[in-house]
């Protein structure tokens, strides 16, 4: 976690670098604003990392002794054959519609979506055919 939080803080830094010379030359407050609140929120992301990476055992990306093979093993479960993350991703895309044109019975409908998709690829491996006793 600590490359990532240097990565996040790094960014962090140039962005209110950038705010700061972009206040300063440009006096513009909208832009310098922006700035400022990217400069903060990559900040905070940086910051949880750097905790999180405090708290927990190195990681082989931490240590600079590690080798290839230390970083082998499972990753994770991820689904073959779901269609739910696409389901997931047109609904997303729906409700960004919705809101861009803030249509209200599309935004009801977007969100009602989102519900439906969210609580699929939620449950995919509780219920039917994929269900594990």
């Amino acid at each position: 976690m600590k490359v990532e939080a240097l990565i996040f803080n790094v960014v962090s830094g140039a962005c209110i670098l950038a705010a700061i010379v972009y206040g300063t030359w440009a006096r513009e407050p909208i832009g310098t604003t922006a700035l400022v609140l990217s400069g903060g929120l990559t900040g905070l992301i940086g910051g949880f990392f750097w905790f999180v990476s405090r708290r927990i055992d190195p990681r082989p990306e931490d240590r600079k002794d590690a080798d290839i093979a230390d970083g082998a093993g499972e990753l994770g479960f991820f689904s073959p054959s779901s269609y739910w993350p696409f389901a997931v991703a047109l609904s997303a895309a729906l409700m960004g519609l919705a809101l861009a044109f803030f249509y209200t019975w599309m935004i009801i409908l977007a969100a009602a979506a989102l519900l439906i998709t969210i609580g699929g690829l939620l449950f995919e491996y509780y219920v039917g055919q994929n269900a594990h006793s």
